[in-house]
C-alpha cells in the first residue's frame, strides 16, 4: 500500500471551519445557559451570529469569484 499524499489546508477553509465551529459551539452554550437561568440573550445571539455568518457568507463569496477567474482564464 502507498501513502496518500495529503493536500494542504487552505487558510480559507481553515477560517470557514473555524466559523462554523463558533457558531455551533455557541449554539449550544447558548441553550444549556438559556435553559438552566430561564433567561434569552437576544442581543448577543444576534451578534454573534451576524459576525461569523457575514464571516462565511464573505468566505463563500471569495471562493466563487476565485473560481469564475479560473474558469475564464
Amino acid at each position: 500500500m502507498h501513502k496518500r499524499k495529503r493536500l494542504p489546508m487552505k487558510s480559507l477553509d481553515k477560517y470557514v471551519i473555524f466559523s462554523i465551529s463558533v457558531l455551533l459551539i455557541f449554539a449550544i452554550v447558548e441553550m444549556v445557559v438559556s435553559s438552566v437561568t430561564h433567561q434569552t440573550h437576544d442581543t448577543l445571539t444576534t451578534c454573534v451570529y451576524a459576525a461569523f455568518g457575514g464571516e462565511i457568507l464573505s468566505c463563500a463569496l471569495i471562493k466563487i469569484f476565485k473560481l469564475k477567474e479560473a474558469y475564464y482564464e
